[in-house]
């Protein structure tokens, strides 16, 4: 189903929607404030083993990303961050970045897998933020890579996903054209921070 929000005057029906859908096991897509993204509930495991599927990897060897509503609950799961590199993210997010990080033992729990690290996102888009607030934690995520295209990696137009996905996720949420580039994914796991692909985030150290 597509549904418009608007992200200036967000429709808190439309959130509960969304929400209710994901506690389900449902998968989304969703606009961030880089490239659309697929996502369901991070401790809703059909919505995790449906997301693997549509991204043809197996849960236990996936390599999603989390959205974080803000800082306050980063303890449940990474490991103690230390004061630089908590510097660092404050400096930059909300932002069009992924932070690797040394994940707690939630993560390979969550996964099915001996993950050591994960991704962690806060991106500077209110549509996808209120939607993990009302959610009440995080939200798994994967890129919407457009695999049948060989000039533009990503999708921009909803329309175009919704043709695409109306029949393999549940909600797809037009919140406006997205952006063609993806975020800039820094690896915070050893003392000096690595970027390690440098998408549209600029870096503020």
């Amino acid at each position: 189903m597509l549904i418009e929000i608007n992200p200036y005057n967000i429709d808190s029906r439309l959130i509960t929607q969304v929400v209710d859908s994901l506690k389900k096991g449902g998968v989304i897509i969703f606009p961030t404030d880089t490239v659309y993204a697929f996502g369901c509930d991070l401790f809703n495991k059909k919505g995790l083993q449906e997301l693997a599927r549509l991204k043809d990897v197996k849960l236990s060897k996936a390599n999603f990303s989390i959205v974080c509503k803000d800082f306050s609950d980063l303890s449940n799961y990474v490991k103690h961050i230390a004061r630089p590199t908590f510097k660092l993210l404050k400096q930059n997010l909300p932002g069009p970045f992924t932070f690797i990080l040394p994940a707690t033992n939630e993560i390979p729990r969550l996964f099915d897998s001996n993950r050591k690290e994960i991704g962690i996102r806060i991106p500077n888009n209110e549509i996808i933020l209120r939607i993990v607030e009302a959610l009440g934690n995080p939200v798994a995520v994967g890129s919407l890579i457009n695999d049948e295209d060989t000039i533009q990696e990503y999708f921009a137009d909803p329309y175009a996903i919704y043709e695409r996905f109306e029949n393999k996720v549940d909600y797809i949420i037009d919140g406006g054209y997205g952006n063609l580039n993806a975020s800039t994914i820094v690896d915070c796991t050893t003392d000096s921070p690595e970027i390690i692909r440098q998408g549209i985030g600029i870096l503020n150290e």
